[in-house]
């Protein structure tokens, strides 16, 4: 470790803490080693790595990009701590997967483990897109536990479901979908827009059919088969008969009405540390009560979803209420879902004044200039290197209470 970095973890833990950040992805998003070197967080700049050399430990995780939340969150587990995924008996019987995933080396296996004086090695989740779903997923079971695995298992139960572990400091979302997005209600995500997107991965990389892609769905057995080309894999994930059967997807996580769900379930725990930023890159229509895409803060490549999400509204008895508010939206979600969690939740949301409230939503000043792949650093005004560090800083500053 070099003095600079020294210095800054010193001061950190004089003020503050020196607890790592864990960068996680959302819908569709890759891996440090898929994607020919393309970097979710960052595209060609490496957020992680400039982070950490900057004194600010950074990890990038890996989990399933179209997997349902609960999934994810049992993924990000054993990928952080190290093992074999284990998505519960109970869980894995009712939804017809595989109990068992992938086993990993552990990316910080001591998270949790005592220090030599006594506290405990925590983290900051910082959560792109749906990933803020699936890190609030993370530390609802940390902390409470699943009480229908531990009643399915218990003589082989995942130290996840026990529920107990207070490891996590705080949870940054940026532009998640805290009570869905109206897209997923609309359209089929996992056709018109994930398919745009891998065909547009490809193009940008000059990869084509070559480019890694991993779609990580061992547990319904969809593996890339060897040689099998990008297309005929994609294709055949599409094509797959489980999007039409179960609602372990992220396509019904990501819904309103799924999120609704989800949020019935997943509270805010009180020492946690709470941040939820909003991005917005549409403007008011000026002949109808629509938004629009902006032309010059919008990827063109989201101009028809933005379109869409700013025309839709709905009013249909036992579904989520879709009205104006609704409208304005980053090119994939709806702004007013942002902010945190509010349908059928009972999460406390309070601007944040400069003074951050534990176990509270703080809704932070909105990005009304970024895109939904802005925010991950991708794009053409994108969310710089230095306003990471801007975040990271003020994670560093945030007082350790046990």
């Amino acid at each position: 470790m070099d003095s600079a970095m020294q210095t800054n973890e010193m001061a950190m833990k004089s003020n503050g803490n020196s607890y790592p950040i864990v960068l996680v992805h959302g819908f569709m998003g890759w891996g440090r080693n898929e994607v020919l070197g393309l970097k979710y967080w960052g595209g060609l700049t490496d957020y992680e790595q400039e982070l950490s050399s900057s004194g600010y430990r950074a990890y990038t995780a890996t989990v399933g990009p179209v997997s349902s939340n609960w999934d994810r969150a049992c993924e990000l587990y054993a990928y952080l701590k190290g093992g074999t995924v284990d998505y519960g008996h109970a869980h894995s019987t009712q939804k017809g997967h595989s109990r068992y995933g992938r086993t990993y080396p552990g990316l910080y296996p001591e998270w949790g483990n005592l220090t030599t004086e006594g506290k405990v090695n925590k983290i900051h989740l910082v959560a792109h897109s749906m990933g803020g779903q699936t890190v609030r997923t993370l530390v609802q079971l940390l902390k409470e536990g699943s009480e229908e695995e531990r009643n399915a298992t218990p003589s082989q139960l995942s130290s996840l479901f026990a529920g107990g572990k207070s490891w996590v400091h705080s949870v940054t979302t940026i532009a998640s979908p805290h009570d869905g997005t109206t897209l997923a209600d609309g359209i089929n995500i996992f056709g018109d827009f994930a398919k745009n997107l891998v065909a547009s991965l490809a193009s940008f990389t000059g990869a084509g059919e070559k480019l890694i892609y991993d779609f990580k769905l061992d547990q319904w057995g969809l593996n890339r088969k060897s040689g099998e080309s990008l297309t005929d894999y994609t294709n055949r994930v599409f094509n797959s008969a489980i999007w039409n059967s179960t609602n372990d997807l992220a396509n019904w996580d990501l819904s309103t009405d799924g999120a609704r769900v989800l949020n019935q379930w997943v509270k805010a725990q009180s020492d946690v540390y709470y941040f939820s930023y909003s991005t917005c890159a549409t403007v008011p229509s000026i002949l109808t009560s629509n938004e629009l895409p902006h032309v010059i803060y919008m990827t063109p490549l989201l101009y028809p979803f933005g379109r869409f999400i700013g025309s839709y509204t709905r009013n249909e008895q036992g579904r989520v209420m879709i009205d104006d508010s609704w409208k304005p939206n980053d090119g994939v979600v709806n702004t007013i879902s942002q902010n945190g969690p509010k349908v059928w939740s009972s999460d406390k949301i309070v601007n944040y004044n400069g003074v951050p409230q534990i176990g509270k939503w703080n809704s932070m000043p909105s990005l009304d200039t970024i895109d939904h792949m802005d925010a991950c650093g991708i794009g053409t005004n994108a969310l710089t290197l230095s306003w990471y560090k801007g975040l990271a800083e003020k994670l560093s500053q945030l007082t350790i209470s046990n």
